[in-house]
C-alpha cells in the first residue's frame, strides 16, 4: 500500500507509536526515534507554507509520501529543515503512519498533526496539504493584520509612558527645585502637578515591572492569556467576534475537509478539535462530541448546549442534519467566517488604530502638562523671586 494512502485506525497507529516496534521486511525496528537534531524549535511558517504546497503538488503527481520527502529535503539550504523531513521519511518507510512521524520530530503544531491525521485516515493526505497550505496562508495574513492592528500601538503606547515617567523623575523635580531655591510658594495647579510627579518616583518601578511582568506572563502562561481574552471578550464585543471567529473558521474548515472525504462525523470532531488545544473551545467541542456519541443526541442539539459556538453554526448543521447535505452545510459556513473574520480583522485593526491614537494623545498631552506647564506657570515667580 502507498505511503500517501494510509487509512489505519488512529488507535491502532498510536499503540504502534507507543510500542516503538513496526515491521519491515520481516526485521524489528528498533525504538530508537529517526531525529537525531533537537526538539527545540518549530517548523518556521513561511517554510510550512511552501513545504505543503509542494507535496501536495507532488502527491497529485501520485510520487508516494516517502519518495516526496526526500525530493523536497534533498538540497534544501535550511539544515534543520533536511533534518526534520528525513527523519520523518526515515519513520515512515518503517510503516509508521505519516501524521505519527510528523509528530515525533516534535516540529509541528497541533493543528498541523490533526490534518495530517485527518488526510491519512481518510487517504487524502493531498488535500490535508493543500488544506494546511490554504489555512496557513490565511493565518498569516490575519496576524500580519493584527500585527500591524497592535504592536505600533502599544510600542508608541509604551514609549511615551516612558517620557512621561522621565519627565516626573527628572524635569519636574528640577522646576520644583528651583522654585524652591527662589523661595516661591507654587501656585495650585503646580502644586498638584508636583505631587503627581512625588507619587510617580515612588511608584514607576512597580508600574515598569508591572507592565514587563503582564507581558511576559502574557508570552509564558497560555492560561492566563485565556482567562484575559475571556475576560475582555465578555467586555468587548468585536474582540469576541474575532476571536470566536478565528476559533471557529479553524474547526469548521477542519471538520469540512474531512467529512467530505468521508470519515463519520463522530471521529472528524475528534480530530478537528485537536486544532483547538489550550483554547476553551477545545473542552466544549470534546464534551460536544462525546454526548453526540454516547446519548445519541443530534449533533446540532450538542452543539448548541454545550459549546460557545454561535447559534448559526447549530442552525446550520441542524439544516445539514434533516436534509442530508452536511458538508455543504459546513463548507458554507467555512466560506462564511472567512469572509466574516477578513472582514472583523479590518474592523479590529480600524479601532484600535483609534484608540491607541487617543491614548497617544492623552499620553503627550500629560507630558507637556507634567514637564513644561510649571515651567511656563513658575517662570515669572522665579525671575521676581532672584530679583530679575
Amino acid at each position: 500500500m502507498s505511503n500517501s494512502t494510509i487509512t489505519s485506525p488512529a488507535e491502532a497507529a498510536l499503540e504502534a507509536a507507543r510500542s516503538g516496534k513496526q515491521s519491515q521486511a520481516g526485521r524489528e525496528v528498533p525504538k530508537k526515534s529517526s531525529f537525531s537534531i533537537g526538539s527545540s524549535g518549530k517548523f518556521p511558517a513561511k517554510e510550512l507554507v511552501k513545504f505543503c504546497r509542494g507535496m501536495g503538488s507532488m502527491l497529485k503527481a501520485k510520487i508516494n509520501t516517502s519518495d516526496a520527502l526526500a525530493y523536497y529535503a534533498d538540497g534544501h539550504p535550511n539544515a534543520m529543515i533536511r533534518s526534520t523531513l528525513l527523519g520523518v521519511r526515515k519513520e515512515i518507510n518503517t510503516g509508521v503512519p505519516a501524521f505519527i512521524a510528523f509528530q515525533n520530530s516534535k516540529k509541528f503544531d497541533e493543528k498541523f498533526i490533526s490534518l495530517i491525521r485527518a488526510g491519512s485516515d481518510s487517504g487524502r493526505l493531498q488535500s490535508a496539504f493543500e488544506s494546511i497550505s490554504k489555512r496557513l496562508k490565511k493565518e498569516m495574513e490575519f496576524k500580519a493584520k493584527m500585527r500591524k492592528a497592535t504592536l505600533l500601538p502599544c510600542v508608541i503606547i509604551f514609549v511615551l509612558i516612558l517620557l512621561f515617567i522621565i519627565a516626573q523623575l527628572k524635569i519636574v523635580p528640577e522646576v520644583e527645585g528651583l522654585l524652591n531655591d527662589v523661595n516661591q510658594q507654587p501656585d495650585p495647579l503646580s502644586a498638584v502637578l508636583f505631587k503627581i510627579s512625588h507619587v510617580t518616583q515612588n511608584i514607576w518601578v512597580f508600574v515598569v515591572g508591572g507592565i514587563i511582568g503582564f507581558v511576559l506572563l502574557l508570552i509564558t502562561s497560555s492560561k492566563a492569556r485565556n482567562t484575559i481574552v475571556s475576560i475582555l471578550m465578555s467586555k468587548w464585543r468585536i474582540l469576541r467576534q474575532l476571536v470566536m471567529g478565528m476559533r471557529q473558521m479553524l474547526f469548521l474548515g477542519t471538520l469540512n475537509m474531512l467529512h467530505s472525504s468521508g470519515i463519520n462525523l463522530a471521529k472528524a470532531v475528534d480530530i478537528s478539535s485537536e486544532g483547538l488545544k489550550k483554547t476553551p473551545m477545545y473542552d466544549e467541542l470534546r464534551e460536544a462530541g462525546s454526548k453526540y456519541v454516547g446519548t445519541g443526541l443530534p449533533f446540532s442539539e450538542a452543539i448548541r448546549k454545550y459549546t460557545s459556538c454561535d447559534p448559526q453554526v447549530s442552525h446550520m448543521i441542524s439544516i445539514g442534519e434533516r436534509s442530508s447535505s452536511m458538508s455543504e452545510q459546513i463548507g458554507l459556513l467555512t466560506e462564511m467566517y472567512e469572509e466574516e473574520v477578513d472582514q472583523i480583522v479590518t474592523d479590529f485593526s480600524q479601532i484600535v488604530n483609534l484608540l491607541a491614537l487617543i491614548v497617544a494623545c492623552i499620553l503627550i498631552s500629560l507630558v507637556f502638562i507634567g514637564a513644561f506647564l510649571p515651567i511656563f506657570l513658575m517662570g515669572p515667580k522665579m525671575m521676581s523671586g532672584s530679583g530679575i
